[in-house]
């Protein structure tokens, strides 16, 4: 019998923020865990044991979006007062205002060589922008309402953003022009990520389907449909092989993209989860909730092959708690949900009947 361990266990919680965490990522070293609240503030986690936790108060309204650069030295942030702020993740925690925006700014996100910043706009706007000159370069706007995210592909080359326009868009980042539009959602699509080959592009609805799209043949490839509430977050694994979502369902679901399949749901906030996100170097995941909490989870994805992994899963559909210690017990119960067997569709996946729930 597999022991528990062999499950994502929760590892710590973070209490600091007074309302409800809307995004959160890790530093590139690891070594912090950046979380933005319906409170208007920005906490710096420490992940090394004993050292506090920062935080920075500048923003006029909540922080909707927030992400280290790539070499860990700056954190941007988006919020709803209209402006991007570009923050020191140290003591002093200084920051820089950028403004362009007309409307609440929904999202922002690095280049991955941290010379450029995207971000996504109520004003239907995507815009770009130098880290270096800190200043606005140029606009996308052919989005007909408000753009909930957008995001760099990893060479740069591309961006995605999507919107209450139901509509996925892919841009050209040397021509300035749309070069592809996916629009078969039947709400607003409320995220969207590339892999990290840069090859296929997830997206996420307000209908509770994500999405994902092989950029090669521009072909949808995936459609998963294992939340009963839409998705407000999700995150590849660097692997690619793993993706993660949050719900206003109030689970996070680990999805196997090589299966094909729900391996694993987790319930650990109470209300929705608002925000997920993997660490750089796949160990980790943190989840954040309208609870006000932020949780750190470890993965199991990288401790065994990939097959002993799909030998343990395909034996289990049973529940299981979480180890707990005295200096990280949740405010609220946490378990594990174990999928049963696989979704024989190629293209669609749907969970085959109700998931146990703890009562």
């Amino acid at each position: 019998m597999a022991s528990v361990l062999d499950d994502p266990t929760l590892e710590r919680h973070f209490k600091g923020h007074k309302d409800a965490v809307t995004c959160a990522d890790f530093s590139p070293n690891n070594k912090q865990l950046a979380s933005g609240s319906v409170d208007k503030s920005l906490m710096i986690w420490n992940l090394t044991l004993k050292l506090r936790a920062f935080q920075f108060v500048g923003h006029q309204d909540v922080i909707t979006g927030v992400q280290f650069s790539p070499f860990g030295n700056l954190v941007a942030t988006s919020s709803k007062d209209r402006t991007v702020r570009l923050w020191t993740p140290s003591m002093k925690g200084e920051s820089t205002v950028f403004k362009a925006h007309t409307a609440a700014v929904r999202s922002v996100a690095f280049s991955h060589d941290g010379q450029r910043l995207v971000t996504a706009s109520d004003d239907k706007s995507v815009k770009v922008w130098s880290v270096h000159r800190q200043c606005f370069i140029y606009s996308l706007n052919q989005h007909t309402n408000w753009v909930r995210c957008a995001r760099f592909s990893p060479d740069g080359r591309l961006i995605a953003s999507c919107g209450d326009d139901h509509s996925v868009r892919l841009w050209d980042t040397s021509s300035k022009q749309c070069i592809n539009c996916f629009s078969d959602y039947g709400g607003s699509t409320t995220s969207v990520e590339f892999n990290s080959s840069g090859t296929c592009i997830a997206s996420s609805g307000a209908d509770s389907s994500l999405k994902i799209w092989d950029l090669r043949t521009n072909k949808l490839i995936q459609h998963y449909q294992v939340h009963s509430a839409g998705i407000n977050s999700f995150s590849f694994h660097p692997s690619n092989n793993y993706l993660i979502s949050g719900s206003t369902d109030g689970t996070v679901k680990i999805l196997d993209l090589l299966e094909g399949r729900l391996i694993y749901t987790l319930h650990g906030h109470k209300g929705a989860v608002t925000t997920v996100a993997f660490s750089r170097t796949g160990n980790q995941f943190a989840s954040g909730g309208a609870d006000s909490q932020v949780l750190l989870w470890r993965t199991n994805f990288d401790t065994k092959s990939y097959q002993e992994v799909l030998q343990q899963h395909s034996r289990r559909s049973t529940l299981i708690p979480l180890p707990t210690s005295p200096t990280s017990t949740p405010e609220y119960p946490t378990f594990i949900t174990r999928s049963p067997q696989p979704f024989r569709s190629v293209k669609h996946w749907q969970t085959h009947g109700q998931l146990t729930h703890m009562s």
